[in-house]
């Protein structure tokens, strides 16, 4: 009997939506040898993350085995499956490989870091095949909002499995490339012994729309539509972004790119030959020379990203450009779950200029990325895995998802982040379990979740702040103490300065303390920290964080 075993592990994107991470080994327990298919980011949010600018997967159990990482691929080029690479790759070191446009963008996220673009792989489509280790790995193109989206065909010494990557059913995506049926049938005849399958849609209960269906529908509305038109989507969506394009072009609108990211992507594809054919377009200096009425502003931050071009659209000007009365915003994208408040506050912002907002609520200007139910329950067929394990989505979905392959008459299994799963041998089971969590990018350098950064400056949102300074001589105050206040209200229920009421009530506290108390600098600062969360919550009903600064003068 072999003792090798076939592990699945993933360390992000496996109960949760983003920050993709998941890792393939093979060999005996404690010798094998790896692989990881993406290193993706999510985003913070005010709420839980605030001032965080990115967060990851953490990979420190990757990271104590990284001399047996043989490779790293990367299915596509959104941001939750690549974003990382720049920041996280330093800590594992192995050769990434990945498709032409998927390399070029990972590129130059290498660039922003200073690290050596070789190290990025271009690999082909099906039928070409990495040798890495034990495993065997093509890139199978699938549709999906971004060019160049792959399913990964993975052939190990146990047969084969297939890791979906992001991935939608249309036969007609405009750019990229289309699914096809004959071609994941053929992958799939001799035998799977898991899909690995993204599960993102699946409480979507009609089958997916394909992204040529939507160019009528957009080109009509900017024929009608009397003013400037501006259309937000996600700058990685390149299909979407030609869509408005050329539905603007038809309708006489002169096109205009606005935001970084935006241009970078279209870029892109230009340069890998991914998009051949994109409208002319205009600079956003240029369009002033356009009536409005003739003008597409094709914007970033579909999301309500504060600092994207919708968002300073929504608050005045964006690189010149205005929008007035009359005008209208035309957002081409789902929300995702989490951005309704950003969002709404953009809509807002534009009803009080008087511009329009037209949404996705009648489904006539966006479709999405990812296969809905149907259409997952049709690659379940397609492939006839022996076994479907869940990924991308949330606990809910995956387990709708196991649930929905299993009604097909399917084998599944819920592998959450951090459940190690050995699929050798026709035997599944969770082996193990791996302490999995995130870590942040604040600023410039990473951080853990549990360090302790983010909970205190959630503390301080929530509660404000008191520092208090007092100067100690011989073991007794020198003068009055003195406190700051942050986050607070000035005056309290007593109708006085809520610093006056912190500073005498300390100050009654300093004169009556004992030579002890006074002499010891942890006794001092707990009982001035005491009084001071105590009369703050009796003054303004809140328990403040609070620095004690105390200083000694010495003889």
């Amino acid at each position: 009997m072999s003792t090798n075993r076939l592990l699945y592990l993933p360390l992000g994107g496996a109960g949760e939506i983003g920050m993709n991470c998941y890792v393939y080994g093979y060999g005996p327990v404690g010798k094998e040898r790896f692989i990881v298919v993406d290193l993706g980011v999510t985003f913070p949010d005010m709420d839980g993350t605030p001032g965080v600018d990115l967060i990851f997967a953490d990979i420190a159990w990757l990271e104590e085995r990284k001399e047996r990482i043989d490779a790293i691929y990367i299915t596509h080029a959104h941001e939750d499956h690549v974003g990382a690479v720049g920041h996280l790759w330093p800590r594992l070191g192995a050769p990434i490989y990945a498709r032409k446009f998927t390399a070029h963008l990972a590129r130059l996220k290498f660039e922003e870091h200073g690290h050596d673009e070789l190290q990025i792989k271009t690999v082909g489509a099906w039928p070409e095949q990495t040798q890495t280790g034990p495993f065997n790995v093509g890139f199978l193109p699938v549709s999906h909002s971004i060019p160049e989206s792959s399913a990964l065909v993975i052939d190990t010494p146990e047969g084969r499995i297939i890791h979906t990557g992001d991935f939608k059913v249309d036969r007609t995506p405009l750019v990229g490339e289309a699914f096809d049926d004959d071609l994941w049938a053929d992958v799939s005849k001799d035998g799977v012994i898991a899909l690995v399958c993204d599960s993102t849609n699946v409480f979507s209960p009609n089958a997916g729309r394909s992204e040529i269906e939507v160019v009528e529908p957009l080109t009509q509305l900017m024929k009608d539509l009397p003013g400037l038109v501006a259309a937000t989507t996600f700058a990685s969506n390149v299909a979407r972004v030609k869509t408005l394009a050329d539905a603007g072009t038809k309708a006489g609108r002169s096109v205009v790119l606005m935001g970084r990211a935006m241009r970078r992507m279209i870029t892109a594809g230009i340069e890998t030959g991914i998009i051949t054919d994109f409208p002319p377009t205009l600079s956003p200096d240029k369009a002033f020379d356009v009536p409005r009425e003739n003008l597409l502003l094709l914007t970033t931050g579909s999301q309500g990203e504060r600092r994207a071009a919708t968002a300073q659209l929504s608050r005045g000007k964006y690189l010149g450009m205005k929008l007035n009365e009359g005008d209208t915003v035309i957002f081409s994208s789902k929300t995702i779950p989490g951005n309704e408040n950003s969002v709404s506050r953009i809509v807002n912002s534009f009803s009080e200029m008087g511009v329009d907002v037209v949404t996705d609520a009648d489904g006539l200007y966006h479709v999405s990325g990812h296969a809905n139910r149907p259409d997952i329950a049709h690659v379940h067929n397609v492939v006839k895995p022996n076994l479907v394990i869940p990924m991308h989505g949330e606990h809910r979905h995956l387990r709708a998802h196991a649930k929905l392959a299993e009604e097909n008459g399917y084998k599944s299994i819920i592998a959450p982040n951090g459940t190690g799963v050995n699929l050798a041998g026709g035997q599944v089971k969770v082996v193990e379990f791996v302490e999995t969590g995130r870590t942040y990018l604040d600023g410039s350098v990473h951080i853990g979740a549990m360090d302790g950064v983010v909970r205190d400056r959630i503390r301080m949102a929530l509660n404000g702040m008191v520092v208090s300074t007092v100067i100690i001589e011989d073991d007794a105050p020198l003068g009055e103490c003195w406190c700051e206040i942050k986050g607070l209200p000035e005056t309290g229920r007593s109708k006085a300065p809520l610093v006056d009421v912190l500073e005498e009530d300390l100050n009654q506290f300093l004169m009556r303390a004992n030579k002890k108390t006074l002499s010891d600098d942890d006794k001092l600062e707990e009982e001035m920290r005491r009084i001071i969360r105590r009369s703050t919550q009796q003054e303004v009903g809140k328990k403040p964080e609070v620095q004690v600064v105390i200083s000694r003068l010495s003889n």
